[in-house]
């Protein structure tokens, strides 16, 4: 028993030291290092200012202020913001003249630091700094694109998955998340559009396609939009409600089924007849309806058959119809993949539907 605590002992020290090295080495030295130079640049800064009064403009304290809104974290900025506040009074001591427009640039510079104030304030709710947190965006939505990307398959097939987010900005309230279960012949593909579109769309997408990710590959194809609407009811958003289109496909024998959720129907293409057919689907919109019920549509892609999942992006206007926007769809496809299939969703995206609404495609060929 007198043993166990001196065993114990040096495994605590050496995690303490081992968890200092860490802190040292990724947290606390890199912003005191940040909140150093910067105090020494405000101060050179100022000493300038004070010196040569005619020469160096108090402006010139903006660029610190700049920084430090980049670079400082939540906890540090404040104090660093006050800081620069007292080093400017500093310098209008030394004015040698104060002028109306000496007086306006200095009411921009107070007004300047209280809106790097306040924003510190509203950060810290995130708890990283602008430079960090934006990083931290860029890659959630990075994994957006990720989990889009179809798992590798056979030479046989070819699924292509082309986005565009209204107003062409990285974010969009469409999204694709696709897994292929393992052990198993089958290929689940979800289609995606969360009400809103652009940025406003885009911090629920990137909450829902992680979810939804992970549903995707859990569960049997016919309980993931159950899953998916149960979900979004516990969410209790506003706008929370989105449309969805799932795909679960056999490679081997080419069988597929279709739910969909208030979303625009799948569109097959019959090789043999070149005609297409439209798979009209029946459920309600995700996040509305307690114990919704999604109808299931099967069929089979055969050899040179192709299979488009799209959201009403690419078919719907405001001045259009969506029955009328995928009969054009399927116009253009018969004019767009003719030849080659290759390149294809990214034809169409490019040719169809609004800069201005979010457009999601995927399509699916058996070579």
């Amino acid at each position: 028993m007198t043993a166990r605590p001196e065993a114990v002992r040096p495994a605590r020290s050496s995690w303490r030291k081992s968890g200092l090295r860490r802190t040292l080495r990724h947290g606390v030295a890199p912003q005191n290092r940040t909140i150093t130079w910067l105090v020494a640049l405000t101060a050179a800064v100022t000493a300038a200012i004070v010196a040569w009064p005619t020469v160096v403009p108090m402006t010139t304290l903006m660029v610190p202020l700049l920084l430090g809104s980049l670079l400082l974290g939540p906890r540090q900025l404040p104090w660093f913001v006050v800081f620069l506040m007292v080093m400017l009074m500093l310098a209008i001591a030394r004015q040698q003249e104060i002028t109306p427009r000496t007086v306006v640039a200095i009411a921009i510079l107070f007004l300047l630091c209280f809106i790097v104030l306040v924003t510190s304030f509203r950060r810290s709710r995130l708890g990283v700094a602008g430079v960090l947190g934006e990083s931290m965006l860029v890659d959630l939505r990075d994994r957006i694109l990720n989990q889009g990307g179809v798992p590798s398959l056979t030479d046989e097939w070819l699924v292509e998955i082309a986005l565009r987010s209204a107003g062409g900005t990285p974010f969009a309230g469409d999204f694709v998340v696709s897994t292929r279960p393992r052990h198993s012949n089958r290929v689940e593909i979800a289609v995606v559009d969360v009400s809103g579109k652009g940025e406003q769309a885009g911090t629920r997408a990137l909450l829902l396609s992680g979810a939804f990710g992970g549903l995707l590959g859990a569960l049997p194809p016919e309980e993931f939009l159950p899953a998916a609407n149960d979900y979004l009811l516990r969410q209790d958003w506003e706008e929370g409600f989105a449309t969805a289109l799932h795909l679960s496909l056999d490679t081997e024998t080419g069988q597929f089924e279709v739910r969909t959720a208030g979303h625009p129907p799948a569109a097959q293409l019959d090789a043999g007849s070149g005609r297409w057919t439209v798979h009209e689907g029946d459920g309600p919109v995700l996040g509305l309806i307690e114990d919704a019920e999604f109808k299931m549509v099967a069929g089979v892609m055969r050899h040179r058959d192709a299979l488009l999942l799209y959201t009403d992006g690419m078919v719907e206007t405001p001045r259009r119809d969506i029955a009328l926007g995928i009969d054009r769809m399927l116009g253009q496809a018969e004019q767009l993949l003719r030849g080659t299939f290759e390149g294809g969703a990214d034809r169409l995206v490019d040719a169809l539907g609004s800069e201005n609404d979010d457009r999601a495609l995927v399509l699916v060929h058996r070579r």
